[in-house]
């Protein structure tokens, strides 16, 4: 698959699938010669994006969708997930930095998705996330 712009996948809501985002995330990369560094931030920003999706969205539900999109603009790539959960409260998430959470097991996705990404950007009652990254 060449991505192009408005590319999309649907994917049952399984861990399983997690790897058809990888492909769809490296398919991208080639395409757009993006650098190591900015691969791995790219690749685990999505890929929380989508396990939150799965987990805490569509609570692992495998009749649920998440919807992947990926868009291209002259210095940016975005890629848009999507669940059918019921979603959340994204303004006011625990610090995971904060030593009362240091040692729960959760928590850390969308920290580490605006710590990757250039812009995060939710929609839909948190149900959608825009990740955005520029690439020279």
């Amino acid at each position: 698959m060449i991505p192009g712009r408005g590319e999309k996948i649907n994917i049952p809501s399984s861990s399983e699938n997690i790897r058809l985002v990888e492909r769809l995330v490296d398919d991208v990369c080639d395409v757009f010669n993006i650098n190591e560094d900015s691969y791995g931030n790219i690749l685990i920003a999505v890929t929380e994006a989508v396990n939150n999706a799965i987990y805490h969205g569509n609570k692992s539900n495998p009749q649920k969708q998440i919807k992947i999109g990926f868009e291209s603009e002259e210095k940016n790539i975005k890629f848009i997930v999507a669940d059918e959960g019921q979603g959340f409260d994204y303004n006011n998430l625990p610090d995971p930095t904060d030593p009362v959470n240091i040692d729960k097991p959760h928590g850390r996705g969308v920290f580490l998705m605006k710590n990757l990404a250039d812009k995060v950007e939710f929609k839909n009652n948190g149900n959608e996330v825009m990740l955005t990254f520029h690439v020279n």
